[in-house]
């Protein structure tokens, strides 16, 4: 099992191209095979996906080029996470800027990328 460092995973969403979308499943997939490894722990690469997403918002707002594009980082089912620091309001107008369809759930509320 690899248990990859956050510069690791930031390296990785780096690599996802504007316009494209990614699972955190991918993400540990290609990680995972990256290091020659059977499975990538998916409990470290979650919170280092919150730790990017937080560092990226606060370099945006610096005006700086964000450490990698957490944006771009969907569910299975294309939901946003609502935990993600500034909140999934946020991660859906980059998603938008980049020609995505992005929508709330009537019910619960859940921003998705359809």
């Amino acid at each position: 099992m690899l248990v990859p460092t956050p510069l690791l995973v930031a390296e990785e969403v780096r690599r996802v191209r504007k316009g494209r979308l990614v699972t955190p499943q991918d993400l540990r997939e290609r990680l995972a095979a990256r290091a020659g490894a059977d499975i990538t722990c998916p409990m470290t690469t979650g919170i280092f996906l919150n730790i990017i997403a937080g560092a990226a918002e606060e370099q945006i707002a610096a005006g700086k080029r964000p450490v990698a594009p957490y944006w771009r980082v969907v569910g299975d089912d294309g939901r946003l996470n609502p935990k993600w620091p500034p909140g999934p309001a946020c991660q859906a107008e980059r998603l938008r800027r980049e020609g995505h369809r992005v929508s709330r759930d009537r019910v619960g509320g859940a921003w998705s990328v359809r």
